[in-house]
């Protein structure tokens, strides 16, 4: 409980981070992977959200609809496709990734030097188990 807590209310402080830049944090959640990526298709997108094939396709369409992203065939698989994103979508991630530094310094300020370092390390060792489990 604790765990998701932490989550819903670094959520919250992040959602209006993004509010007036229009976007929600499944959007800016998927332009993240976008931009450490490159063109990724939507199956991977799905597992590195943690969404499902459905609120994925969502998030994609809402992203093609601002011109965020686009879908692009894959060479060898013409029923898959991969997502890119888009020139003014990489303008909306640095503008959205500006908007939300300072809210997630704040996040956390009341940890000692050097805790948000650790806290890091462990959450994604907890999130991506060494022996792959989940």
């Amino acid at each position: 409980m604790l765990l998701r807590r932490a989550h819903w209310h670094a959520a919250t402080v992040m959602t209006e981070a993004l509010r007036p830049l229009g976007i929600e944090l499944r959007h800016f959640a998927v332009l993240i992977v976008l931009v450490d990526r490159g063109p990724t298709v939507q199956r991977d997108l799905a597992e590195a959200t943690g969404s499902d094939k459905a609120g994925i396709m969502r998030v994609v369409d809402d992203l093609e609809r601002r011109g965020l992203a686009v879908r692009k065939a894959v060479p060898g698989d013409r029923r898959v496709r991969a997502v890119e994103i888009t020139p003014q979508g990489v303008e909306l991630f640095d503008a959205a990734h500006v908007a939300a530094e300072p809210l997630a310094e704040r996040l956390v300020a009341e940890l000692a030097p050097g805790e948000p370092a650790q806290l890091m390390d462990l959450l994604t060792r907890f999130a991506h188990p060494a022996d792959g489990e989940a």
